[in-house]
């Protein structure tokens, strides 16, 4: 793949922003409470998006999505709205990165691509039992897809198992940025970061509470986080002083500072140069007792978002009901699984 793109191809000079959101949006236990009592499951999308600025994909995790799932997506959602992709299982878990080239053309080919311009992070989470392996991690991090036309390539080499079609085409050529997120201990290693840094993969700063790895390295021109619960994993919120400590180390990073940290694999070196700042992406996964939400929104008001766009009135057309009259889903950008 080609070298890594940097903040010089991304339009270095503007200005960088933070994203808070969520891991996901479709739980039973939100209805009523954070989404409005009798709202239509097909809408909560709809909602969650005029609320926050990006939502994670957690479904592609579990296996592939259709194409028509994307552009669904992409259509029920605001202009400037953002999505966090998550990798596939099968090529983290089950391959466990290794002969992943045709997992890879599948998971590229399956949709990712009709987010277009609202395609943000492919996050990759690795399994606990997964250990540090230098040749395999670096081996991977090559493979990956650095833009948009190089992913669509990738797509192209798909075999037959993407029942529900394909989706190969970019309309423009953007860069693709890859985040990891890691699960043993053996990856507290100064090699590992110097890899994720040749690369500009960002090292996801996960709080788990205390289960897995807490690394703050900045080895990417961009920060994502994930926060899976302050005390007990999945299940608990974040007081205000946790938010408050938060949004310092978030500002931080996106004003191309490194926060003061113990919590490093490799404390004697300095991350990548970012006097211009950077991009820091941040979800919330405390789902369980609806935590997830409400903390991503006090965070969010933090940095000065509040509701970003009116939600429609119930009597209004969804935007997801017009998806089967995409034009560019319909003609030619959808392709049936070879034979």
């Amino acid at each position: 793949m080609a070298s890594p793109p940097r903040d010089t191809e991304r339009g270095a000079g503007r200005e960088h922003v933070v994203r808070v959101g969520i891991s996901g949006w479709r739980y039973p236990s939100w209805r009523g409470v954070f989404y409005p009592k009798g709202l239509a499951q097909r809408r909560e999308l709809e909602y969650a998006s005029r609320q926050l600025r990006t939502v994670e994909i957690n479904g592609s995790f579990y296996s592939l999505q259709r194409p028509s799932s994307y552009v669904e997506w992409h259509r029920a959602t605001p202009d400037d709205f953002v999505f966090a992709v998550k990798g596939g299982r099968f090529i983290t878990h089950n391959k466990k990165l290794k002969d992943c080239a045709g997992a890879l053309s599948n998971f590229f080919a399956s949709g990712v691509l009709a987010l277009d311009d609202k395609l943000g992070p492919i996050l990759w989470q690795l399994p606990p039992q997964l250990s540090f392996q230098s040749e395999r991690i670096e081996a991977f991090l090559a493979s990956l897809p650095r833009t948009t036309r190089e992913a669509a390539e990738l797509a192209r080499r798909h075999d037959g198992r993407l029942t529900h079609g394909s989706w190969l085409d970019v309309r423009v050529d953007r860069p693709v940025l890859h985040a990891l997120e890691v699960r043993h201990d053996s990856f507290v290693d100064p090699a590992f970061i110097r890899l994720l840094r040749r690369a500009n993969v960002a090292l996801c700063v996960a709080d788990t509470a205390g289960t897995w790895p807490y690394l703050e390295d900045v080895t990417a021109d961009f920060v994502y986080v994930r926060l899976h619960g302050a005390k007990r994993l999945y299940a608990s919120g974040y007081s205000k002083s946790d938010l408050d400590r938060w949004a310092t180390r978030i500002a931080a990073w996106q004003h191309g500072e490194t926060p003061t940290s113990t919590s490093l694999a490799a404390p004697e070196t300095r991350p990548p140069s970012s006097a211009a700042g950077r991009d820091v992406y941040v979800y919330f996964d405390n789902d369980v007792k609806v935590h997830a939400p409400f903390d991503a929104m006090n965070l969010a008001a933090r940095f000065g978002h509040g509701q970003r766009v009116a939600f429609p009135r119930k009597e209004e057309r969804s935007v997801v009901d017009a998806v089967g009259r995409d034009d560019r889903f319909r003609y030619g950008q959808r392709r049936r699984r070879s034979a």
